[in-house]
């Protein structure tokens, strides 16, 4: 795969998050249920903005903020995803070209506004996230260029964009065309609620198009329907050729056929932000897979950069992960 001209093509939902502190008494007044993913519509996202309190606007998305850590990394990225041409598009388009990124997704002139994530964190640096989708429901098939696909190593797909049938349809496109130019497909469950509303067509996709699947704990458990991580782990170890499994302050498990790695969680001092901490671990593992590293390092590279995600608000590396992945891979 080296002959690639990316390292990792992502896509997903382009969104802007707007990061506030919040309590428990805000959510439960606000019916939201913490550390979950909600979908709101436009008239709920004005209501819920209008009563947060003061917010610090990043651009994110989850498999954006991937492709952004890969970036840091040192990693050739590329990424596509649907926004409008207004003003968070814009902030989107900059935000992640000037992360290094290959940006080309064409904005949509009309329709639905650019995405927005209003995320409340909580003293339990838990984070409650409520999406309007806006623009993102509109990533087509016709978004998708084969040619492109096969210019990367690995094309990493975004659960939360599993929602729209035609995003549905864009997946399996992008993953057919990786697998035409025998290139692999990486899978990211995203979110446990994401994966009780498409549980079933969920498990045909990662046994049938993914080679590579990302989980934590609860999406690895609702996506084959069992009480313990144990169980999941001999569910899913047939049915991709890699499964990194991430369990917080438990560290992460990776199973690739008979292999198993249990690799210890980075100690942080405080604990801030857990926004986008499994997508840092995507692409620290990422990173080292397509870099010809063994699981273990890939896994421990994961764990590197999802602590230095939770070290601070927001879901975007403030540290040069770089830096900190070499520290890690010579003690």
């Amino acid at each position: 795969m080296s002959d690639a001209d990316f390292d990792v093509i992502g896509i997903g939902n382009a969104i802007v998050d707007v990061l506030s502190h919040s309590d428990d008494a805000f959510l439960t007044q606000h019916g939201l249920t913490k550390g979950s993913m909600a979908l709101i519509d436009a008239t709920q996202a004005e209501r819920l903005y209008s009563e947060m309190g003061p917010g610090v606007e990043c651009s994110g998305g989850s498999a954006a903020n991937t492709i952004a850590c890969l970036a840091n990394l040192g990693a050739k990225a590329a990424y596509i995803g649907k926004v409008k041409d207004d003003a968070l598009g814009k902030i989107f388009s900059h935000d992640i070209t000037a992360a290094g990124v290959d940006f080309v997704s064409k904005h949509a002139s009309d329709g639905p506004s650019t995405a927005r994530c209003l995320i409340l964190v909580t003293d339990d640096a838990q984070r409650t996230m409520n999406t309007f989708l806006g623009a993102c429901v509109n990533l087509m098939p016709e978004d998708i260029d084969p040619d492109y696909i096969a210019r990367g190593q690995v094309t990493y797909l975004e659960g939360y964009l599993w929602d729209p049938d035609h995003a549905k349809e864009a997946f399996l496109k992008a993953s057919m065309a990786a697998h035409k130019a025998d290139r692999q497909v990486a899978l990211s469950l995203s979110d446990a609620f994401c994966v009780d509303r498409h549980r079933k067509s969920f498990q045909d996709l990662v046994q049938h198009h993914v080679d590579i699947l990302f989980a934590n704990e609860d999406e690895i458990k609702s996506l084959y329907e069992v009480d313990t991580f144990d169980a999941a782990l001999q569910c899913v170890r047939d049915k991709c050729t890699v499964a990194a499994l991430t369990r917080g302050d438990k560290g992460s498990v990776v199973i690739s056929g008979n292999e198993i790695h249990v690799v210890d969680a980075e100690n942080v001092d405080r604990v801030i932000d857990t926004t986008g901490a499994g997508d840092a671990y995507a692409a620290g593992f990422l990173f080292g897979y397509t870099k010809n590293f063994d699981m273990g390092s890939c896994a421990r590279l994961g764990s590197v950069c999802s602590a230095e995600i939770i070290s601070h608000y927001g879901a975007r590396p403030e540290a040069d992960l770089a830096d900190l992945a070499g520290a890690a891979l010579e003690s």
